[in-house]
């Protein structure tokens, strides 16, 4: 049957097959973890219960894991640490007497190590309740979901300064306005005090996953210094990005400094080109973000107060590594541990 690796129509088969039985896999493993969390949830709920109605003492989890544990000596889940650590979700989330069974339900659906870092890193259950959504809205694997807890996208998100309200249609103004954040957190790029827009550029496409996700779900990357020429001349759009889910395209451009009122009408100028040399019929209104690295409020919602094209003004955040001269200045470790083993020595003396 060695006939059948050649054959396209076998192989097309096969490949569906396996797809098949992946998702068969996934549904499983799905349905696994929300039945174990479902019971982790009605094991702490007991706990709790039993630890304020009997008079168990102190040692009532250590002798409960033993118990538990002798029992099912394959189950993972019965050291004495996690079940504190199934009692402290469970009451992290019981903080509400109104929470829902559809939000119980929801918790159950993201895995126990998520589950863990979100009551450990979120001071509230609404913050918590926006990254429950989103990991399950976004598949966030744990590393990607700690990285937004710890740049505070709770916070950030839908906090760009806009026009949208007024240049886009209600539905696309939404959408639109919690796709933007404020500020940008680019912790993933190391420049010196002194760069430019450019390196800032070049950094930015270097780092275009990190970048990517940082910029949220449903920017497609389209290039840098596109080109559009408008009349005689050539104009370049520092960054364009198309928005799978509004539609649309989405013209970024970079200020190294205070945002300035003359800013935004360059960047209404390359929204119109946009819309006229490459926005299809089908497309939405392209969007355009000015990302800088201060703005006054006021200034920024004046500029864009009779500017009819829609557009957000951010901030953007990053760190900086040290400038040659003054990495040049400071001592190498080799010395340093020259130093600790030197003063060490004196003293054992």
């Amino acid at each position: 049957m060695s006939e059948l690796i050649a054959d396209t129509a076998y192989q097309a088969w096969l490949k569906k097959l396996k797809t098949q039985f992946q998702q068969t896999q996934y549904r499983a493993v799905s349905q696994l973890n929300h039945t174990l969390l479902g019971f982790y949830w009605h094991l702490g709920e007991e706990i709790v219960k039993k630890q304020k109605s009997s008079q168990w003492g102190d040692g009532f989890l250590k002798q409960l894991s033993l118990d538990l544990v002798s029992e099912f000596p394959d189950m993972k889940g019965f050291s004495k640490r996690n079940l504190e650590l199934i009692r402290q979700w469970y009451l992290f989330w019981k903080q509400d007497d109104q929470i829902t069974k559809q939000l119980v339900s929801q918790i159950q659906n993201i895995p126990w190590g998520h589950n863990l870092k979100i009551i450990s890193k979120c001071k509230s259950i609404a913050e918590a309740s926006y990254y429950v959504e989103n990991t399950i809205k976004h598949g966030w694997s744990r590393n990607v979901l700690v990285h937004q807890i710890e740049s505070n996208l709770y916070h950030r998100e839908g906090q760009a300064i806009t026009n949208f309200e007024q240049a886009l249609a209600p539905l696309q103004s939404d959408l639109a306005h919690q796709s933007l954040k404020d500020p940008y957190i680019f912790d993933f790029l190391s420049l010196s005090s002194d760069y430019n827009e450019h390196q800032l550029e070049q950094a930015l496409t270097e780092h275009v996953t990190e970048f990517l996700l940082e910029l949220g779900a449903g920017f497609a990357y389209m290039g840098k210094q596109v080109n559009l020429q408008v009349g005689e001349r050539d104009f370049f759009i520092d960054l364009l990005f198309y928005h799978t889910q509004l539609h649309c395209y989405v013209i970024v451009e970079l200020k190294t400094g205070d945002f300035e009122p003359e800013h935004a009408g360059k960047l209404n100028f390359y929204i119109k080109a946009v819309d006229e040399l490459l926005k299809k019929p089908e497309d939405a209104p392209t969007i355009g973000l000015l990302l800088c690295k201060n703005k006054d409020k006021m200034v920024a919602e004046y500029a864009l107060s009779s500017i009819g094209n829609p557009m957000g003004i951010s901030e953007y955040k990053l760190t900086h590594k040290l400038p040659n001269s003054l990495r040049d200045a400071l001592p190498s470790v080799e010395s340093i541990e020259i130093g600790l083993s030197s003063e060490r020595g004196h003293k054992d003396v």
